[in-house]
């Protein structure tokens, strides 16, 4: 009985691996063939193999500035996230104060708020003080939705390291600040990996309020796509299959980075 429902379970997993990569692997195809192959044929292999739609891409500053402005309001979003939810959770973690369930509660309620619904709001804000069109706009408005999450991570992993040990450094003479950084930070270096993942997939998948926020400057290769993917005259497939490749290669890094954090992590804290 035991190994007909492994085996069944094993044949589902199975399945379902291939029906999440038939869409990438036909992407792939898609990138790697002349276009005017695509929008005729139905290839399982690229035939001819060619690198026009990548060449295409790289020899123009749309294209290439685009890819460059997701790079760079993605890592700010990543620096200030953990730079604001890192103590906003030992706070959380470690005192108690009047409204601390309420407060806990209410940063991750913000997470549950649709970005779409803030556009008209954060337009306004930014254009007043003149950061429109500017990576740091993009990056401050996605903190709003990525702090909860990190904070709701992170109190987690905080939490489950016993309060004893900030005794127990406080008596081999360690400052508040020193036992955060030398020892707490690296002890929950699993949740840090976990809550950078969660920030970086919803800052570089969105583009409702970076298309809002940027105008030429600062737009990132997704709204780029929607903009110049008809360079001749009509929808250019392999152009298009070639910057989603792209779009994918940075998601894919992260997991390879973090893969062990990532395993640990989802299991453990805030995520299990």
């Amino acid at each position: 009985m035991v190994y007909e429902t492994r085996k069944r379970w094993s044949k589902s997993v199975v399945l379902y691996t291939v029906f999440m990569l038939v869409p990438l692997l036909w992407l792939a195809v898609l990138s790697l063939q002349p276009n005017s192959v695509s929008v005729r044929t139905a290839n399982v292999f690229p035939s001819p193999v060619s690198l026009e739609n990548y060449r295409y891409i790289f020899a123009h500053e749309n294209w290439v500035q685009g890819y460059a402005n997701a790079v760079i309001y993605v890592a700010i979003n990543l620096v200030l996230t953990l730079a604001v939810s890192l103590p906003a959770a030992f706070a959380f973690s470690r005192y108690r104060f009047a409204g601390r369930d309420q407060a806990f509660f209410f940063a991750f309620v913000l997470r549950l708020i649709p970005p779409a619904i803030m556009i008209v709001p954060l337009v306004q804000m930014f254009s007043a003080v003149d950061l429109v069109d500017t990576h740091l706009a993009v990056a401050l408005t996605h903190c709003l939705f990525t702090v909860p999450i990190s904070i709701w991570i992170l109190e987690g992993f905080m939490s489950s390291i016993p309060i004893e040990v900030d005794e127990i450094a406080a008596v081999d003479g360690y400052a508040r600040s020193s036992f955060f950084l030398r020892i707490l930070l690296p002890q929950i270096r699993t949740g840090i990996g976990v809550a950078a993942f969660f920030s970086f997939m919803f800052s570089w998948v969105e583009l409702t309020i970076a298309n809002a926020l940027t105008t030429v400057d600062a737009k990132p290769i997704g709204v780029v796509m929607r903009l110049v993917a008809e360079p001749h005259g009509g929808v250019h497939i392999g152009i298009s299959a070639a910057a989603s490749i792209l779009m994918l290669i940075p998601g894919i890094l992260l997991v390879w980075l973090l893969r062990r954090h990532l395993a640990r992590g989802f299991s453990m804290g805030r995520v299990g």
